[in-house]
């Protein structure tokens, strides 16, 4: 069997059970694999870095992290390693189509998280995350990003299906080739460069490691997690994970509720 060099993880309906947190069986095998096997387990995911080094914290691995699906990377002691920005143009585009369909807006750059007004879906977003967002003038932190040639690293759009829906159609006939855009949830759109990948951000990992993609193992649950999981030496879907997604996946492992990611470990690097 492959002997394999780097796990990456993707958090929500992968690592995390439906109750968000990490079962004691799959923590205690990750720590075998970090520990005993002294092989790098990397948390992939969406979030910004807060929403995933007290992750790391309760799992004792001390690696770098992907965010914001993989255009923002950072090692263990929070240094850059990779940041790829959304630019403003784009930015101003997707804030006109979002304010005239009365959508909420929530741009993330490094580990801020900026907003123009705490409403139910920022409140909601803010107790999923317990993560407390930075209240501020869209128009002037566009023109302190103009300013300084950058921009965020993501933008979330939060609105009931319906208007996600519209929203994601008035993007995609933009004729951006900038911008990556996909639902998370019905209820959630979620947009990036399109410069930046999961499959990236691992690769700027395995150069850092000196290890083969071959020798990678990607696990994941949902669409932004098929560019992971065709990357990997090994690509694992959760049981969870829809029909769509499972249809790239090397093997299919137990559900996020039946300690899946342990599971899949146990069965590729411990046994």
């Amino acid at each position: 069997m492959n002997k394999f060099e780097m796990v990456c993880l993707d958090i929500d309906g992968t690592l995390l059970n439906s109750e968000h947190k990490i079962s004691l069986k799959t923590k205690e095998i990750i720590k075998k694999v970090a520990n005993q096997k002294q092989i790098p387990v990397i948390l992939v995911s969406a979030r910004m870095p807060k929403g995933i080094l007290f992750l790391q914290k309760e799992l004792h691995i001390v690696e770098p992290i992907i965010c914001y699906s993989g255009a923002l990377v950072l090692d263990y002691k929070t240094n850059i390693l990779l940041n790829i920005t959304i630019t403003i143009s784009d930015v101003k585009q997707v804030y006109t189509f979002a304010s005239g369909i009365g959508i909420h807006i929530s741009l993330y750059k490094d580990d801020q998280w900026y907003i123009q007004r705490m409403d139910g879906w920022a409140k909601q977003e803010s107790e999923i995350t317990n993560i407390v967002p930075t209240i501020t003038n869209f128009d002037d932190l566009f023109s302190i990003w103009e300013k300084e040639k950058t921009g965020p690293n993501k933008i979330l759009c939060m609105a009931d299906p319906s208007k996600i829906q519209l929203l994601d159609m008035k993007i995609k006939g933009y004729q951006s080739n900038n911008l990556n855009v996909y639902p998370s949830k019905p209820t959630y759109l979620e947009i990036m460069s399109n410069n930046a990948s999961k499959p990236l951000a691992i690769e700027v990992l395995c150069q850092k490691f000196d290890v083969q993609k071959s020798k990678v193992i990607a696990i994941g649950d949902n669409y932004n997690d098929i560019s992971m999981i065709e990357f990997a030496g090994i690509g694992i879907a959760m049981a969870n994970a829809p029909d769509k997604v499972k249809e790239y996946a090397d093997d299919i492992t137990l559900s996020n509720d039946e300690d899946g990611v342990g599971s899949a470990l146990e069965k590729y690097i411990l046994r």
